[in-house]
């Protein structure tokens, strides 16, 4: 058998290894026929007995009959693989569809198939198909499930066929692969706005033009359709053919989903471990503000962004919505400690007048405090959850509750709404609570409220 694609088709009349590969086949029941009848063979001419001769040249001759039979059939299979669906939450199932197709002239044999997959996914599946007819399709499934997030292969496919005496069995693989991916798990949450800013699409929509004034609105050339009453006079006078005022835009409100990964800030690991609820969490924020309309950017500590997102983050509510949040999934199903020990980085990527901050700390130290407090300035609204590594590697009790509540309160003072994530908490009501609590807190610096209200939008 020869793997030459995938799903292409698989020949069993060329073989790379050529018929020293095939011999490598033989079985357990084969070898033995194969021992068996030297031994007899040998013993037959030691001792003069003819009919022990013939006796161990059948038994010598059968399994090497067979590989050769077994080599030269010629088999021509394709294969296929389909995933349904190719990006599943964790602890949900995927379903992998495999397809076969004869293409050849002839009756296959007895074929074993066989897909590889990796051990948190459950075990190989096999399954056996007996005599596809020329030109027929076996579709056969399995189903895949991980309880851990991550890029997982699958692949690539193998097919065994043996002979019908059971001496020699051929295996050979495509070479195609596909990824699972597993993402986060995440929360449906409250349709809650910032306080203070506006939806990108909605009652509190914001609408500007392209420079602030009439004189300096920017017009462009007159299109077939365009309502005269738009007409920009002095600028047809200046270009020499007509010119229309550009319409409103509407002002997309940003949002920034800060994930800290920083090793030192979490205890243990695990699916209930505090890193899994914080990666969990910023997939959750990062779903809920694309639905609302928002144009989101997910960050982490190091600076680092999704790869191919634009500088003002990823487009919500439109035709490339899902295309954003399966390519911020995709980011978050592999995102993994890293060694940094600040938020430097991630600070000097936040720009000035930032519109919704969302955070996941995990422990911080009085510097990281600081410099949380300052990335604050650079956000109108702004809101962190806490996660206290020790406590969660407790299992609640509290090891140093005092220092918890002053960098809580730290945070607060700076205008964050800073929320403490006890173990096994849900975000959807963290999330209820910092609306509550967002019209309450007030920023000294700008003396504004800041956090999440309630309301429609």
């Amino acid at each position: 058998m020869r793997a030459d694609g995938a799903p292409g088709p698989v020949d069993d009349s060329d073989d790379k290894g050529g018929l020293r590969a095939a011999l490598g086949g033989l079985t357990t029941r084969g070898r033995s026929f194969l021992a068996a009848g030297v031994a007899a063979t040998v013993c037959a001419v030691v001792l003069g007995q003819s009919d022990l001769f013939r006796v161990g040249l059948l038994l010598g001759v059968l399994p090497l009959v067979c590989v050769t039979v077994l080599y030269r059939t010629r088999y021509r299979v394709a294969g296929s693989r389909r995933l349904a669906p190719s990006r599943v939450p964790a602890g949900s199932e995927a379903r992998v569809h495999l397809r076969m197709d004869n293409v050849s002239r002839l009756h296959t044999g007895l074929l074993m198939l066989q897909d590889r997959v990796p051990y948190v996914l459950g075990p190989r599946p096999r399954f056996v198909l007996d005599r596809v007819e020329p030109g027929g399709v076996r579709e056969v499934s399995y189903r895949v499930r991980s309880d851990l997030r991550g890029r997982y292969p699958l692949g690539p496919l193998q097919l065994r066929l043996s002979d019908p005496f059971g001496m020699c069995e051929l295996t050979r693989s495509f070479s195609a692969y596909d990824t699972l991916v597993v993402v986060p798990r995440t929360e449906p949450l409250p349709p809650l706005r910032p306080a203070g800013d506006a939806t990108g699409y909605g009652d509190g929509r914001q609408r500007s033009l392209a420079l602030a004034g009439e004189d300096d609105i920017i017009p462009r050339g007159y299109r077939h359709g365009d309502d005269l009453r738009r007409v920009h006079w002095r600028s047809t006078a200046r270009h020499g053919e007509l010119m229309v005022r550009r319409e409103e835009q509407p002002q997309r409100a940003g949002c920034t989903v800060l994930l800290d990964t920083r090793r030192i800030a979490y205890r243990g690991g695990g699916p209930g471990s505090a890193f899994e609820w914080a990666v969990s969490g910023a997939a959750s924020a990062v779903t809920h503000m694309l639905e609302r309309g928002f144009s989101v950017r997910l960050l982490t500590d190091e600076g680092s962004a999704v790869p191919g997102e634009g500088g003002d983050g990823f487009p919500g509510a439109g035709q490339d919505s899902p295309e954003s949040a399966g390519l911020m999934m995709d980011t978050l199903a592999v995102v993994d400690h890293s060694d940094g020990g600040g938020f430097s980085r991630a600070h000097d990527v936040l720009r000035g007048g930032e519109g919704l901050l969302v955070a996941f700390f995990g422990d911080l130290d009085e510097e990281q405090t600081a410099m949380a407090a300052r990335m604050r300035q650079r956000s109108r609204t702004a809101v962190a959850f806490v996660l206290d590594g020790d406590d969660w590697a407790r299992g609640g009790e509290p090891v140093a509750p005092g220092r918890s509540s002053e960098r809580l309160r730290l945070l607060r003072e700076a205008g964050w709404t800073a929320l403490a994530v006890p173990p096994g908490a849900e975000l959807a009501r963290l999330w209820q609570q910092a609306g509550q609590d967002g019209t309450g807190v007030r920023s000294p610096a700008a003396g504004t409220t800041t956090g999440l209200s309630g309301g429609r939008s």
